[in-house]
């Protein structure tokens, strides 16, 4: 089976709450871990998204987003994986995961 490539987006609002020097260190080190123990299936690690934007429409450009703060998309990466199941698993491993509200959609990209 070959491997396919999966879409992770970050849903919600980004948090208000700023974590301490020690536990961004803490956070910076299992992340690091994370991605050591992942880089054969990260293909693009991504990045936080600012919360504003442009939505383009047949009718014109307006500013946005403007879906609901729950379901607005924080930020993304690429990852491979041979299934559906590799993919969560490599998701489920994110520290990130282990933070009240996390929320991260997979969808399987196609391929042309």
């Amino acid at each position: 089976m070959s491997t396919q490539k999966y879409l992770c987006m970050y849903r919600g609002a980004p948090s208000q709450s700023k974590p301490s020097p020690a536990q961004m260190q803490e956070m910076f080190a299992a992340f690091n871990g994370w991605k050591e123990k992942f880089k054969d299936n990260i293909l693009d690690i991504g990045s936080k998204l600012k919360p504003s934007g442009k939505v383009l429409t047949a009718s014109g450009v307006t500013d946005g987003p403007f879906a609901e703060a729950k379901e607005i998309v924080a930020g993304f990466m690429i990852i491979a994986a041979d299934d559906y199941e590799g993919a969560v698993a490599v998701v489920k491993a994110m520290p990130t995961m282990q933070m009240p509200g996390a929320c991260v959609e997979i969808r399987e990209m196609a391929s042309f």
